[in-house]
Formats: structure tokens, C-alpha cells, sequence
């Protein structure tokens, strides 16, 4: 009798183990779901707002926005655009005089300079992606292989009578949550589209001129 009970007492045990641990995954599941899903969106978002101030140099370019990313890339390293350098001339202090009142007692020269258009994103720090990793803005993080290429449009609208240009660049939600948990991805999709967000990420709008991102 006394060892059917501790048989018993054991059994219950480790039912209640197994409900201890079933209960909190149920309770971490959509936490860890949450903390994933935005380590990951913060990555891409990184490249979003690098395509958005290529795309923006670009226009200032080309008096239009760019619809292909690898046109964009080469650009990059190919393009020239216009660059204002400052040099400072003998008898300046940074601790005693603003630029302004240097350039007013002719201590601070600017000059315009064509510059390849990545020279001009780093050094105005418009870049937060190194140089060296240019090449790869093109490349959803964690998606399959990290080799799914971000989606690139631009055209122009006409507002009032004007042909204005616009541009967008999306990141699907099944892009960068690749390898997660589907049933997790599906429900965050669909919560997305019942309140009428695009189900992912992007930067710009096809059909009005902005250039927000739809995590601002």
C-alpha cells in the first residue's frame, strides 16, 4: 500500500511538472515571439532608413527617385554630387567662436566639391550601415539565407496639376520572421491587416508624396 502511494505521489508530481512547464511556455511563447520579432525589425528598419537617405540623395541627383536597388548601390559608388567642404584658417577657436562668427571673420572657407554620393552619406553620418557594407543594404536581415532582396519602386503622381516623384521599399513580415514560429507570424499578419497596416515594413508611399516609414 505504501509504495502504490508513493507510485501515486510521483505520477502527480510529475503531472504537476509538466503542467508548471506547459503553463509557462504558454505564458513566454508570445514573449519571446515579441522580443525576436522586434530584435529583427529593428535590423531592417537600420536598412530602411539607409535606402530611404540614399533614395533621398539620389533625387537630389537625378531630379527622381531610383526604381531598381541595384541602380541605387551603383550610385552609390559610381554617382557624384555636390559636397560643401569646411576648412578652417589660422586664428580659429572652437572653444572661443561659433562657425558663424569664424565664417564672418573670414577664418571658415567652404568649398563645393563633387564627391562619390556614399563620401557624402558618411561623412554627414546620414549612414548608419558601415561603408564597407554597402553592398548588402539590398539583403532583408534574417530572411531565407539573408539573400531576399527588398522590394523597390518609384514612379510619379500628379498632385494639383504636378508630376511629383515618389517612392516606396517594403520588407513583407514573412521576409525577416523566416525561421520563426508560423502560427506566431500568421496571427501577427493578420493582426496587422485587420487594422489596415501593411503587414511588414516600409519606407515611403506609391501614391502620395512622403517618405515617412510606417514605424514613425
Amino acid at each position: 500500500m505504501k509504495r502504490r502511494n508513493t507510485i501515486i505521489s510521483a505520477v502527480l508530481i510529475a503531472i504537476a511538472v509538466v503542467l508548471i512547464v506547459v503553463l509557462y511556455n504558454s505564458i513566454m511563447r508570445p514573449v519571446k515571439f515579441e522580443n525576436e520579432y522586434n530584435r529583427r525589425s529593428e535590423q531592417v528598419i537600420t536598412k530602411l532608413k539607409d535606402l530611404r537617405a540614399c533614395q533621398e540623395l539620389y533625387k537630389s541627383a537625378h531630379g527622381e527617385f531610383c526604381n531598381d536597388i541595384d541602380s541605387l548601390l551603383l550610385f552609390l559608388e559610381t554617382g557624384k554630387v555636390p559636397m560643401v567642404q569646411k576648412s578652417f584658417l589660422p586664428g580659429y577657436d572652437p572653444d572661443a567662436m561659433t562657425e558663424f562668427e569664424a565664417q564672418k571673420k573670414g577664418l571658415l572657407r567652404r568649398d563645393t566639391t563633387w564627391v562619390e554620393p556614399i563620401k557624402k552619406l558618411v561623412e554627414e553620418k546620414k549612414l548608419l550601415t558601415p561603408a564597407e557594407k554597402v553592398a548588402e543594404l539590398k539583403y532583408i536581415p534574417f530572411s531565407k539565407d539573408n539573400k531576399e532582396v527588398f522590394e523597390m519602386n518609384a514612379k510619379k503622381v500628379n498632385k494639383g496639376g504636378l508630376e511629383v516623384p515618389v517612392f516606396q521599399i517594403t520588407a513583407p513580415i514573412a521576409t525577416y520572421t523566416f525561421g520563426m514560429e508560423r502560427q506566431d507570424v500568421i496571427n501577427r499578419k493578420a493582426e496587422l491587416e485587420d487594422k489596415n497596416k501593411y503587414p511588414g515594413w516600409k519606407v515611403g508611399d506609391l501614391e502620395q508624396p512622403i517618405t515617412d516609414g510606417n514605424w514613425e
